[in-house]
């Protein structure tokens, strides 16, 4: 737990291969370029980071990458400094925010400078081809383009399938995220003592991410004794008391902007698991360890979906949503879910070496008084899956 803001990680190189895969994607769909405004999407583009959450429901800035030409970043009013010496972009500009709380009774005019200037990169740099990928944008956004007939494609799949497979600078990132992350568990796990409220557990990951160089926490998930089922619930004012099952859910973005996700189930003061405690947490255990042992690239999401380890008849109707699911900077393509859901919202796809996978498990009866989540982090290599997360299990549950 070296300090994090010295990290290892070689942020030009880091650049450059997430840039490659970006527009290795466009060119595959043959378009002119494409419009990013979702934080996330550009920080993977362009290594840039203004007010990510705040952004996610305020445009205030954007990102527009010809296929062949600039990298060009729209920051919010007074932060073109923030990215200064990033040598993946080639020009740094003020952006036109359109979005209410900005522009209010403006909005109308403003999405039209908007479009006008997007309109003329698109005549600059697209070598006559009209056809522009966007990730997300507002109904007065996509009005402007139409009137200077930019056709619109699907931005959100060129971004996911871009960052569907990491290198080894990016896995340097991730693990640097992995190990801040855990070090947040180990400060839970030390002061999970009865009486302590599930808010007040949940505070010691915030703040252990915080410390380290972490960015934010996606979700809420940790709750204890009854309310670990149903799951889904987040945490609340609640008490642990002795003896309660305590799962959670880290959903963590830390250093570098990378996710580290990962659940586990504990137990709260010095007492052994009882009869039901146990066997949920071993079944949960042998679910996600069978389906790790099941990794393999070159199979179909299909495929590993019926393939997987199954749950026993009174815990189907409380499964998780997913089998497993990519992970980056936040949850990312693919997801796979249980082989019963396939049909209603499953999509299919091949797993690939150098795709980072979440194994999923969720384990509580229908009407049961609790739950055990367990969640692992892996690698999937030439040969299989290989764990990046370390945190150890209960295994003398086991």
């Amino acid at each position: 737990m070296a300090v994090f803001h010295d990290s290892a990680v070689d942020r030009v190189a880091l650049r450059q291969w997430r840039l490659g895969r970006v527009r290795a994607q466009m060119k595959q769909v043959d378009v002119a370029g494409i419009l990013l405004t979702d934080p996330v999407n550009i920080r993977y583009a362009t290594d840039t980071s203004n007010m990510q959450v705040w952004t996610l429901h305020n445009t205030a800035r954007y990102c527009f990458i010809a296929t062949e030409g600039p990298v060009i970043l729209f920051d919010f009013s007074g932060c073109e400094h923030l990215s200064v010496g990033n040598e993946a972009l080639t020009e740094i500009r003020p952006a036109t925010p359109f979005f209410f709380f900005g522009a209010g009774s403006e909005a109308e005019p403003r999405a039209r400078r908007w479009g006008n200037e997007i309109a003329e990169l698109i005549d600059a740099h697209g070598g006559g081809n009209r056809r522009l990928a966007v990730d997300t944008l507002e109904p007065l956004g996509v009005h402007e383009l139409e009137r200077h007939d930019i056709r619109i494609c699907h931005g959100q799949s060129v971004m996911e399938l871009a960052r569907v497979i990491k290198n080894d600078v990016e896995l340097q990132a991730m693990r640097e995220a992995i190990a801040a992350c855990e070090e947040g568990m180990r400060r839970m796990r030390a002061c999970l003592e009865p009486g302590i409220t599930e808010n007040a557990l949940w505070s010691r990951l915030h703040q252990a991410n915080i410390e380290f160089g972490g960015e934010w926490i996606e979700t809420r998930l940790l709750t204890s004794g009854p309310r670990t089922n149903p799951w889904f619930q987040e945490c609340s004012h609640r008490v642990i008391e002795a003896g309660d099952l305590v799962s959670f859910d880290t959903d963590l973005v830390g250093p570098n902007g990378y996710c580290a996700d990962i659940s586990r189930s504990w137990i709260c003061g010095d007492v052994r698991p009882g009869n039901e405690q146990h066997w949920l947490y071993a079944t949960a255990y042998e679910q996600i360890m069978s389906n790790i042992e099941r990794l393999k690239p070159g199979l179909t999401f299909r495929e590993f979906s019926a393939m997987g380890s199954e749950l026993p008849a009174d815990c189907v109707t409380n499964r998780y949503c997913v089998v497993a699911h990519g992970v980056g900077l936040c949850d990312e393509y693919p997801a796979i879910v249980y082989d019963q859901d396939f049909e209603a919202g499953g999509y299919d796809g091949v797993i690939e070496a150098g795709m980072t996978l979440c194994v999923e498990s969720l384990v509580g009866r229908e009407g049961g008084r609790e739950s055990v989540k367990l969640e692992e982090q892996v690698l999937v290599t030439e040969t299989g899956a290989v764990r990046l997360s370390s945190y150890p299990y209960e295994e003398d549950w086991l």
